[in-house]
């Protein structure tokens, strides 16, 4: 004979039953949770049987803090047991904990209109700082709160080279949570990024630097015009292109043009002298061994990306190409031009050539010529960006260190060491 089915316990969607929360606090030992959770289980005493609904537990300096939800089963479309009871029989196990342990188990209701409502998807906001001021996490606390959402947990992700924290926050809406953060940041100083939690943010497999104030320090062509005489009048048209107020493509071959007449080995002489931006070398590897793609898009010169590209292992690389003739630069481009939009196409292409979605995919840069590459990106970082490009970016750093991307990601300091 078949079995008789096991009868659902499981609580029906709009069945109303008690909850109560536990809150462990001591010492951190083994087999705390361990010992919690067995007490919790049915002995077969005729004790009431609960259920899990959440669980938070973290250790700072070898105190714990370990909070957990539970419910009445409901069944039938009735909760198995009163609040009284199951008030009654989480006391018991309390002291049971208590006594073996040593630590504290406080227990009271989680019932009622009191209760934790649940709001929009949650997300992560990560504050980060060297240092990070007490102003900027009370700031944010404050902002959260102000747009109806709630803190549920707060964890240390780095203390070098930047120190940040991420706080999951439930109950607000995105558009509102970013903009009241935006405020504190600026009144603070201390970077504050948003990003909404779920899988789709570890599961990022390609990243695409631009590489003139971002993967490197200053800017290529200044440096080349420098050398022709032409420092000031180039390094102004560079601004005023990277703050979106004139033409990519239109200041390039402005700017390209002063070159004609100079060697070709002026190249390696700047290319010798580019400095990485801290913490370059460490993002790049780190990401590698965690399986990213890496690679650099710019609106520079293939002179100097492809060496560049080359000495530090990555997948791929997009820039435009001085002509060069009889050993001189002759003022003038090949090829097509790698400009706002083709940094866009650039990312696209490289995505696609390695099958890897677009929302599974980060760009990092720092002016308006990255703007479109920053958009179709999964996640697009403005790093020591223009205002202007800071403003439309998912989220900005203005830290000096190029890793701090990677708490963005996410990654724990550990987490970076464990992968160099």
């Amino acid at each position: 004979m078949p079995h008789e089915p096991t009868p659902d316990l499981l609580p029906a969607p709009d069945a109303i039953a008690p909850r109560a929360l536990l809150t462990v606090t001591g010492a951190d030992r083994p087999g705390v949770t361990a010992r919690l959770f067995a007490a919790l289980a049915p002995r077969g005493d005729g004790r009431p049987p609960v259920e899990v609904l959440d669980v938070e537990q973290v250790v700072v300096h070898g105190h714990l803090v370990l909070g957990v939800v539970v419910g009445a089963l409901v069944t039938g479309g009735r909760p198995v047991t009163g609040e009284a009871e199951l008030l009654d029989h989480l006391r018991s196990v309390a002291d049971d904990v208590e006594g073996a342990l040593g630590v504290r188990v406080a227990v009271e209701s989680a019932s009622g209109p009191d209760a934790p409502a649940a709001g929009g998807r949650p997300h992560h906001v990560i504050v980060l700082g060297r240092p990070v001021p007490p102003e900027a996490v009370a700031g944010a606390a404050q902002a959260v709160t102000g747009v109806g959402g709630n803190i549920d947990a707060i964890r240390r992700l780095s203390d070098v080279p930047v120190t940040s924290f991420e706080l999951t926050v439930s109950g607000a809406e995105a558009t509102a949570l970013r903009a009241a953060l935006a405020s504190v940041a600026a009144e603070t100083g201390a970077d504050i990024a948003v990003e909404q939690v779920g899988i789709a943010r570890r599961s990022k497999r390609l990243i695409v630097l631009d590489v003139d104030s971002t993967l490197v320090r200053g800017e290529v062509i200044d440096e080349l015009a420098a050398r022709a005489g032409r420092a000031a009048e180039v390094a102004r048209i560079t601004a005023a292109a990277m703050n979106g107020e004139l033409d990519f493509a239109e200041s390039l071959r402005a700017r390209v043009a002063v070159l004609a007449g100079l060697p070709e080995t002026v190249l390696d002489e700047v290319r010798e002298h580019l400095v990485l931006t801290p913490g370059a070398r460490t993002l790049i590897r780190t990401l590698q061994r965690l399986g990213f793609r890496c690679g650099i898009v710019s609106g520079g010169f293939t002179q100097i990306t492809g060496p560049l590209a080359e000495s530090l292992g990555l997948d791929f690389a997009a820039a435009n190409t001085l002509e060069v003739r009889d050993g001189r630069l002759t003022g003038g481009l090949v090829g097509e031009i790698v400009d706002r939009p083709g940094k866009a196409r650039a990312l696209v292409r490289f995505a696609e050539q390695y099958g890897i979605p677009l929302d599974q995919t980060v760009a990092v840069g720092d002016g308006a010529n990255d703007l479109d590459m920053l958009s179709t990106a999964g996640l697009g970082i403005a790093f020591n960006a223009k205002p202007f490009v800071r403003e439309q970016a998912h989220t900005a750093l203005n830290q000096p260190h190029l890793d701090a991307v990677l708490q963005v990601l996410g990654f724990t300091r550990d987490e970076v060491l464990d992968a160099v």
